[in-house]
């Protein structure tokens, strides 16, 4: 099979090199290609050298598969063009993930999308969502999956190079003093940073991606967890918000997820739909002997090689229902007449010191709304006022 890589020099290309070579893909011939300004020069693979050649000139007449990863501007600008001279496109960039006539595959989850590609291109989606699509498929066949409340914690790789080096260059410039952070964020000078708003080293950046102009305040990241999980579990209606964040690790992203399903269904079910499935590990934390159970100690983890390519779900917990049933007769308006008047715990008007840390529910006097009932003793009102105490005096 004769296979292409367009950005091959840059990091994914280099895993895609690897990993051609670390299962021994059926490549007959191998071609690279990257910018202008690589071109001419070699790259070794397998034993011998490969002269890369420059993507925007070339002819790619003879291959079989191309796969690019070197953004989404140069995806746009060459993947047609590729398809229409015979070869497969697989397209790790963002430029097709939303084309209704380019399938969005993560192979473990719907291979059979891959039937229909009009285009000659098969995207595959963002790293975040292809980590949790693994896991969420078995679960949606299961349950029927009806919203997911996502908050991932993003590795500098998914940056690039140019991430890394960022972190490396400010860990190293200010690992003598960090110590110092503990006390006072500023007590170190930091390098001025250049492909994140702040520092990243010893920090936590809230967000992940370039923020959307389009009202909603969320980040480009934020907005593919959400619509390529609808694409790729074919749940057009699927509710998903999404909250990422960067974080000071060279490689590999983690997931919290809240999912919500449309039937109940129980942790030792979820185990048993990701073991059937064999696309996920679901499983808990290796609770170490003699401490409280529940610690993460030898359990899998991003920087851990012991997860494979897999992704691994480390803890599984079920959560009570959200939301409340119905309530009825006088219960419900008890409960109204409590919580019509609460005392704030912080801001304006919050309860003094030493009053309880929470909500406390004022009591409230309340009459009958439309006076007296029927038969009752209270049916002369002092002065003649609807509502009043009766006067209970004997008469002089």
């Amino acid at each position: 099979m004769r296979v292409g890589i367009v950005g091959a020099t840059g990091q994914v290309g280099g895993v895609m090199r690897g990993i051609l070579a670390e299962r021994k893909f059926p490549v007959d011939e191998l071609r690279l290609f990257a910018s202008a300004r690589s071109a001419g020069s070699t790259l070794e693979w397998e034993g011998r050298e490969i002269t890369i050649e420059d993507a925007s000139a070339a002819d790619y007449s003879g291959l079989d598969i191309v796969l690019f990863s070197a953004g989404g501007a140069t995806s746009r600008a060459l993947a047609e063009k590729v398809a229409s001279q015979g070869a497969v496109v697989i397209d790790n960039s963002s430029a097709w993930r939303g084309d209704p006539e380019v399938p969005l595959v993560v192979s473990e989850v719907n291979p059979h999308a891959i039937k229909n590609r009009p285009k000659g291109i098969i995207a595959n989606p963002n790293c975040t969502t292809m980590a949790a699509m693994p896991v969420l498929r078995p679960l949606h066949d299961e349950a029927g999956l009806t919203a997911l409340i996502a908050t991932t914690y993003q590795a500098v790789s998914g940056s690039g190079l140019a991430g890394v080096a960022e972190l490396k260059g400010q860990a190293g410039a200010v690992a003598d003093n960090a110590d110092r952070l503990t006390f006072d964020g500023g007590a170190v000078e930091f390098p001025e940073p250049q492909v994140y708003k702040r520092p990243i080293a010893y920090n936590v950046i809230p967000l992940a991606g370039n923020l959307v102009d389009d009202g909603s305040f969320e980040t480009d990241e934020e907005q593919k967890l959400r619509n390529e999980s609808r694409k790729i579990l074919e749940i057009p209606e699927l509710k998903v918000s999404g909250t990422c964040v960067r974080v000071p690790v060279f490689s590999g992203h983690s997931l919290q997820v809240n999912a919500r399903f449309a039937r109940p269904v129980s942790v030792a079910r979820v185990r048993a739909a990701g073991a059937r499935s064999g696309r996920g590990a679901l499983g808990d934390p290796d609770p170490a002997p003699g401490r409280r159970s529940g610690r993460l100690v030898r359990g899998p983890h991003p920087r851990g090689r012991d997860g494979g390519e897999r992704p691994r779900a480390v803890r599984v917990e079920r959560q009570p229902a959200q939301g409340r049933r119905p309530e009825r007769g006088p219960d419900r308006r008890a409960r109204r007449r409590g919580a019509a008047r609460l005392i704030p715990v912080t801001g304006e008007g919050a309860a003094p010191y030493g009053r309880r840390p929470f909500l406390v529910p004022r009591r409230r006097r309340v009459r009958a709304p439309f006076g007296p009932r029927r038969g009752s003793s209270r049916t002369r009102p002092r002065g003649g006022g609807r509502g009043r105490r009766p006067d209970r005096r004997r008469p002089r």
